[in-house]
């Protein structure tokens, strides 16, 4: 995890000043600044026009008693991008660019999808290694073979109110 976040808070920016420093070299400072600046512009009036759109989207399945799971995974994927295309840099453009494109959004929302689904495969597999005997699902119902009778305390309690004058 240490790692990941040393290489999107160092490596990735210093890619991204490389780029824009070759950009410039090629073409002029200027031209280099204005593509920042467009891009900024673009994508951020892109990003709201779209996440205005899936909040209507999100409101109209409310509405109609659906579950906006997959709209607020557009939504997300949106502000995620808007968030890209604010920075600058050109892999950053590029990748908020292609998140506010629909047909890779659901792409992604697909193998997200799988993602996720693995990976709660891989958690419950090693929860069912540590267990058993009960074919990896633990019973909580039923008290553990492993505690006694004799080993359980009931109690009640009543909770007083203290007054100011003890």
């Amino acid at each position: 995890m240490l790692l990941r976040l040393f290489l999107l808070f160092t490596i990735i920016p210093l890619a991204e000043l490389w780029l824009l420093l070759w950009f410039s070299s090629l073409t002029s400072p200027t031209v280099t600044f204005g593509l920042v600046v467009l891009t900024g512009i673009l994508g951020a009036w892109l990003a709201r026009k779209q996440g205005s759109q899936a909040w209507k989207k999100i409101q109209q399945n409310m509405v109609q008693g659906q579950p906006p799971t997959e709209v607020l995974l557009d939504g997300l994927m949106i502000l995620i991008a808007g968030a890209f295309l604010i920075t600058p840099g050109i892999m950053t453009d590029l990748v908020g660019f292609s998140l506010l494109i629909p047909a890779f959004r659901e792409l992604l929302k697909v193998r997200v999808g799988e993602w996720v689904k693995q990976r709660a495969m891989m958690q419950v597999q090693a929860q069912s290694s540590f267990q058993s005997g009960s074919g990896g699902f633990q019973d909580f119902t039923q008290p553990s073979p492993s505690v006694k009778e004799e080993d359980i305390i009931d109690v009640e309690f009543v909770r007083k109110e203290s007054s100011e004058s003890d």
